[in-house]
């Protein structure tokens, strides 16, 4: 593991009226979602104090009883909303091994009717514990915040390409946005040293992903610096003929930046211009330490097509990101590679309607 030279993208840069601070910006953001998919993000507006009370709430949800917490998981839905036990979601290239961790989903904004009407279990309604009206506005200011925050990043990502500024913020709109508070779990003492990951390697299937930074806490309950160096957030950089493998860095953010992650599909749109980031949550060497995260993920609309965009197309591009597919398609996939949704969920693409030729060979004149 090496250490991090990942650019900080600074939002008020953007949003100035100077061409120098935003040329300077732009060049930050193409280093850093080319190389290593992920930019560091200042001046992003998410307030510190609502993101320790989320996770406050949320650590003390998951002290209570389990029958408490199964009212609140929501399988039909595939965990969009609500509640996700431990040791359910496993990562694509995890080889089995399921996360440790629980965590919630919610919605920071209003859904769709129509798209909830086609796309039933990827805009669910929101789902909360009685009593959790001040938690609940905490999250929900989270969210937005953070999706806030996202969207001018994608405004300066599509500057930054060269391309009109709403080009990636128009594909996003109405999407399946979704912020997930997560608590990873301590490990007991015979787990330690035994390849027990938190989150196995991955790479986010959404457009962007923004993270507003974790916290360990130590075994008597109370938020504190990591327990040792292999612990947290490492990212992948972007392979090359000289490192094929691409380097494994830590991801820390300076004091008071945000993450801003790249996401499958956005890597898609840019025809591998900008990369998703594989990253890992490793867990401490040491017994009954946890974590409290958080992220919001932005997504396309399920309704729009992902294929590299037209500057980005030749037959290189076409041989690794083609064929098309909507990318409400392409979430139900993957909802179904990672453990979210049933095998079964698969059946619901394309035309389900062949037996009715069955049955009306069937009918008797």
């Amino acid at each position: 593991m090496t250490t991090p030279s990942i650019p900080t993208v600074d939002l008020d840069d953007l949003r100035s009226d100077d061409p120098a601070r935003i040329q300077g910006a732009c060049a930050s953001i193409r280093e850093a979602f080319g190389t290593y998919g992920l930019a560091y993000v200042k001046n992003h507006g998410v307030d510190p104090r609502a993101v320790e009370r989320m996770y406050d709430g949320f650590r003390a949800l998951t002290k209570k009883p389990l029958s408490e917490k199964e009212k609140l998981a929501r399988r039909d839905d595939w965990y969009q909303r609500g509640w996700t036990p431990p040791n359910t979601e496993v990562a694509v290239a995890a080889g089995g091994q399921p996360d440790f961790k629980e965590c919630y989903f919610a919605a920071p904004y209003e859904r769709d009717a129509e798209l909830a009407a086609q796309y039933p279990e990827i805009f669910p309604a929101n789902v909360w514990p009685d009593g959790s009206d001040t938690w609940k506005t905490d999250y929900l200011s989270v969210g937005r915040s953070l999706h806030e925050a996202g969207a001018a990043l994608l405004r300066g990502a599509a500057r930054a390409l060269d391309l009109p500024d709403t080009t990636f913020t128009d594909v996003c709109e109405g999407g399946a946005h979704v912020t997930r508070v997560l608590h990873y779990l301590a490990l007991a003492p015979d787990q330690i040293d035994k390849g027990i990951v938190w989150g196995e390697e991955h790479t986010d299937f959404n457009l962007l992903t923004l993270l507003p930074g974790g916290r360990f806490v130590d075994p008597d309950g109370k938020p504190a610096p990591k327990p040792d160096d292999k612990s947290g957030l490492f990212l992948r950089t972007r392979g090359t003929p000289a490192n094929p493998a691409g380097v494994q860095v830590r991801g820390r953010p300076p004091e008071g930046c945000i993450v801003a992650q790249i996401g499958q599909q956005l890597e898609i749109l840019t025809g591998g211009r900008f990369v998703a980031t594989p990253h890992v949550i490793t867990a401490p060497g040491v017994p009954a330490w946890t974590r409290d995260s958080a992220a919001h993920f932005m997504h396309a609309n399920p309704n729009r097509v992902l294929y590299p965009l037209r500057p980005f197309l030749d037959d290189e591009v076409r041989k690794a990101y083609g064929p098309p597919v909507l990318a409400g398609t392409y979430a139900i996939k993957t909802l179904v590679d990672i453990g979210l949704a049933p095998p079964g969920a698969i059946d619901k693409l394309g035309y389900r309607h062949y037996d009715r030729l069955e049955a009306q060979r069937g009918v008797r004149e």
